[in-house]
């Protein structure tokens, strides 16, 4: 009779442990991210998506309980909600390509070789490291009644003393318009100049040899290689000007009479004004999907761009 020693034994079952370890350290290595997707993104989501449908209101609490529809119902005849909608729209459009136009502008000139280029891009990309309330306290100061540059346009007839730009019903938007694109000017002229930068010399030389004029080059060589970025910086600029707060609520606070009110500015007012957490998610789910659809669309151009490579 063969009797197997205790160390012999111990080395398939130490082989075992070892593959099994093998097996979950990948899932050690994920685990971490994994925990923290799930506190930092699915639970929020889920909880808007859970609010939407209950009646939950501060000011309210006798209806509080499951609304199913109820609230997109209510989104459906609520005129605030369409008028923020509308206007979030016309901001996107002419924010994103009043930007676009000067930044691209902003590129091809600071591309160029000229004395002072260093100072002029400092220049130009300046406004993009300035914080949100910084910017917002700039454009105040700009648009005080009595300092600001309303003053001088009253001095030289233009306009009447003491009429904030940031109040009149005519004037009101195209003043934060100016003041948003202020900021979104550099970050339309950066990624372009980025990949302005990789286009070979020799291409443009080729083309004067060729008598190609400063339109023609700007289509056959320059446009095709800033395509992609410039494709992929409007998007996420419209992404960020959907969601833009910060400076239509510090400079108007929505007004005058809702006239500069976005969605999410009328989310927020919804919500933590009016303290009806139920249709402020509704309202939160729409916008949810509206930027989810602009998200696939980057990451379909992103990976098609990845592929091209």
């Amino acid at each position: 009779m063969s009797v197997i020693a205790p160390h012999r034994a111990a080395k398939p079952l130490q082989r075992k442990n070892n593959a099994r370890l093998r097996r979950l350290y990948p899932y050690f290595l994920i685990g971490p991210a994994a925990v923290l997707t799930l506190v930092f993104l699915v639970y929020p989501v889920g909880s808007v998506f859970y609010y939407s449908l209950q009646h939950s209101n501060v000011t309210q609490p006798w209806n509080d309980g499951f609304a199913g529809q109820d609230n997109f119902v209510a989104m459906g005849a609520d005129p605030l909600f369409w008028r923020s909608l509308t206007f979030t729209l016309q901001w996107v459009v002419v924010e994103v390509g009043l930007q676009f136009i000067f930044g691209l502008a902003l590129a091809l000139l600071i591309n160029k070789t000229f004395i002072g280029r260093a100072l002029a891009r400092s220049l130009v990309f300046s406004p993009w490291a300035v914080s949100g309330i910084l910017t917002t306290t700039i454009w105040i100061l700009i648009y005080n009644p009595s300092t600001g540059i309303g003053r001088y346009l009253a001095d030289i007839g233009i306009g009447e003393y003491g009429v904030s730009l940031l109040s009149g019903s005519g004037t009101t938007f195209w003043a934060v318009v100016l003041a948003e694109m202020w900021k979104g000017i550099p970050f339309f002229a950066i990624l372009i100049l980025a990949d302005l930068q990789s286009v070979s010399l020799e291409l443009y030389e080729s083309a004067d040899v060729d008598g190609a004029g400063t339109l023609r080059k700007f289509l056959s060589i320059t446009w095709p290689h800033i395509r992609q970025a410039v494709v992929i910086a409007t998007l996420l600029r419209a992404v960020w000007e959907f969601n833009n707060v910060d400076l239509l609520y510090t400079l108007t606070g929505g007004g005058p009479a809702g006239a500069t009110t976005t969605l999410p500015l009328y989310v927020a007012q919804t919500a933590i004004h009016d303290r009806d957490f139920g249709y402020g998610s509704a309202l939160t789910v729409v916008a949810f999907m509206i930027l989810t659809f602009f998200s696939l669309v980057y990451l379909r151009i992103t990976k098609s761009k990845e592929d091209d490579k």
